[in-house]
């Protein structure tokens, strides 16, 4: 899952830095967004958009930022976002996987008896 994550951190940071930066730069796990990739303010805007439009509001970069101090978002590496955002997805997946067995038993149940779906009136 984190080798997904890093290549599609990757293409995002293609998209955002353009072409020449594929030739020019691998990214691995330690690469660091400011000294090796020279990360502007602006492309971390941009890059957190496509982070929100791929994962979802749940993978908030600019939130992930500001727990950290200014010595810290300095040293951040790509891995470090792809471990958060690896640590996010499992956590969604998990809190998903949980609660829809949940929520389809009874409903799926009672309605399989009846023959009739189930709803807030007929349920109480």
């Amino acid at each position: 899952m984190a080798t997904d994550v890093l290549a599609e951190i990757t293409g995002m940071l293609v998209e955002i830095l353009g072409d020449e930066f594929l030739l020019a730069e691998e990214v691995t796990m330690s690469t660091s967004f400011n000294e090796d990739l020279a990360l502007e303010s602006i492309e971390f805007v941009a890059l957190a958009e496509q982070l929100h439009q791929r994962y979802g509001s749940e993978v908030d970069l600019m939130g992930f930022l500001a727990e950290k101090d200014m010595d810290s978002i300095l040293a951040m590496s790509v891995g470090d976002l792809v471990t958060h955002i690896t640590r996010i997805t499992h956590a969604s997946l998990a809190r998903t996987s949980a609660t829809v067995p949940a929520a389809e038993g009874p409903t799926t149940a009672a309605a399989g008896r009846t023959g009739a779906p189930v709803s807030a009136k007929s349920a109480g």
